[in-house]
């Protein structure tokens, strides 16, 4: 039921309780679990039935005895049922369920979409990972989560930033640096030994390579890295190898379909003071203390703060270096300070007990700085890893890693469009195991495949349609088209399906779940097939074929445009599926 239809419904119904001197009730209306119960459902009945100290099922029928004297509602409701122990269930007309169709062809690309969080700006942080190798599996599902929750963020009016934070300091950085530079001189001939902490597989060699045969690396910020060859040269191998992978990095993301608006350098939040304000911040709250040469933050007091964690934690640590979460205090409150009103982190489950502290620092921080920080700011999405299977057996590792199955190896292995789908097809907080022999599967049973070729079927009738001389009207004609022949089982439901599509994105959007969107194209898919397998569109009635063919192009549109937000391709033909 359209979001309009509803309104003029709980106009109605409103209507109806005040010939009862029933006032300031708020009608709820509800879509009932099944579709035999009709379209739209209202408890109101059995809401008033204490106030007014009557049962509900004499309520309900009072109020459906106001609706159908009202010659209004006869526009809107086609029937009305009570069931059970006083819900009152309505159908709608024909009429007003065929609406869907002129409403998605109007709105086009832009159906579903609302101005609901205008004015309001997100910044999502994801992947983010050191530059220090391959980006691994809980990266990839990291960077589908990010990008199409991010789609479907812009759909519901939020200005969405997209951010790559860069662990580009520490020791790990070195320990880089170190493994390039111990493999340049076994490339020139000595014997040396790896230490196990090393970072290992065919990237750090290819690194070590290039940068022995003095090849440029341009960065991501424009820069140019010129290599010296000089194994001696630790800072040159650091930037040299970092810009290496960084480049790497971005390759592979394009290959996923990813993109980010901005990146941000751990290495800038110590270079302009952010780190040592952020401390300051810490002690001068009164949360701070020192122990053991080390100086804590009192993490395990701040309950009225509205946070709670287990134990307090080290900040700065006796050798004089900072804990992650220290800088990462800081770097959230410049997400802060840059203005975003909401703040929301895709990151690994193992980062769960990053959540109270980063929040308690930031708490802290607040306090001082005179600012407003929500307690649930930032919001986390937090998933768990997946597995890679490919006949029937693990896939553990890549030569190109060293001990991972990266990114890239599962794009190359099961494409783009099914790489994406796959990844966001179930929640966050859900295990998974990524079957590539599903992927690449050409039947009903891969949804990736059933998606795409619904929507190439939908091609396939329009250009059968045109093959056999009819005129297919243009999207304007089908505004006017008459659609009262719209009426079988079948097409109510497909245009009932049609319709659930703008209330989907917005739970969707709001529960931080791509994978309602997964679920919901597969439903639309199903119930296309449905409806062309019971009733033939290309036929000699041309008032009836026409009606069909809108419903086909109403679906088309949203099934495209689903299948947009989730970054997967909408081909026009494919081949045949294969039989089951």
């Amino acid at each position: 039921m359209l979001a309009q239809q509803k309104e003029a419904l709980t106009s109605l119904i409103t209507d109806a309780l005040a010939t009862l001197d029933v006032t300031d009730v708020k009608v709820v209306l509800e879509k009932p679990k099944d579709p035999e119960h009709g379209d739209i459902a209202c408890t109101v009945a059995m809401q008033l039935a204490r106030a007014l100290k009557k049962n509900p099922r004499e309520i309900a029928t009072s109020i459906v005895h106001a609706l159908k004297d009202n010659h209004e509602s006869h526009k809107l409701i086609k029937s009305i049922e009570i069931a059970g122990p006083g819900f009152i269930n309505f159908r709608v007309q024909d009429s007003a369920r065929q609406e869907i169709i002129r409403q998605v062809i109007s709105a086009g690309s832009r159906f579903g979409f609302n101005d609901s969080h205008k004015n309001q700006s997100v910044l999502l942080e994801f992947v983010s990972a050191n530059p220090t190798g391959p980006l691994h599996l809980g990266h990839a599902r990291q960077g589908a989560l990010g990008d199409v929750l991010a789609n479907l963020l812009t759909t519901q009016g939020w200005k969405v930033t997209r951010e790559f934070y860069y662990n580009d300091a520490g020791v790990q950085i070195g320990n880089l640096a170190e493994s390039i530079r111990l493999r340049a001189k076994q490339l020139q001939g000595e014997a040396i030994e790896m230490p196990e902490n090393s970072y290992h597989g065919e990237y750090v060699i290819a690194i070590a390579r290039d940068y022995l045969d003095k090849k440029t690396v341009h960065a991501h910020d424009g820069t140019v890295i010129d290599s010296k060859g000089d194994i001696t040269d630790t800072d040159c191998i650091r930037r040299y190898g970092v810009a290496y992978l960084r480049n790497e990095q971005d390759d592979d993301l394009a290959a996923l379909g990813v993109h980010f608006d901005n990146f941000y350098l751990e290495s800038s939040l110590y270079a302009s003071g952010r780190v040592q304000n952020a401390v300051q911040a810490m002690i001068d709250s009164g949360r701070t203390f020192e122990s053991e040469g080390a100086l804590w933050l009192n993490t395990s007091a701040c309950e009225d703060l509205g946070i709670h964690d287990d134990k307090d934690r080290v900040m700065r640590k006796a050798d004089g270096t900072f804990t992650y979460f220290v800088p990462d205090v800081a770097y959230h409150l410049a997400k802060f300070e840059r203005g975003f009103t909401k703040a929301v982190n895709i990151q690994g489950s193992d980062h769960h007990g990053t959540i109270a502290r980063v929040r308690c620092g930031l708490q802290c921080c607040a306090s001082v700085l005179k600012l407003n920080i929500p307690k649930e700011f930032p919001e986390y999405i937090l998933h768990k890893m997946l597995s890679v299977v490919k006949d029937g057996q693990p896939v553990k590792m890549s030569k190109r890693s060293g001990n991972y199955v990266t990114l890239r190896d599962l794009v190359d292995m099961a494409g783009q469009d099914a790489a994406r789908f796959f990844l966001v097809a179930r929640k966050a907080d859900a295990e998974f195991v990524f079957d590539i022999n599903l992927a690449q599967q050409k039947s009903d049973e891969n949804p990736v495949y059933y998606l795409q070729y619904a929507h190439a079927r939908i091609c396939s009738v329009f250009a059968n349609a045109k093959d056999k001389g009819f005129h297919v009207p243009t999207a304007e004609e089908f505004l006017k088209a008459d659609l009262s022949s719209l009426t079988s089982e079948q097409a109510s439901a497909l245009m009932a399906k049609i319709t659930e599509y703008p209330t989907l994105l917005t739970m969707a959007a709001k529960e931080h779940a791509p994978h309602m969107l997964c679920y919901y194209l597969k439903e639309l898919a199903a119930a296309f097939h449905t409806f062309y397998n019971a009733e033939r569109v290309v036929i000699d009635h041309d008032i009836d074929r026409n009606a069909r063919l809108a419903l086909l192009f109403a679906t088309r549109q949203v099934l495209g445009n689903g299948l947009a937000l989730l970054g997967i391709s909408a081909p026009e033909y494919m081949a045949r599926r294969e039989e089951a």
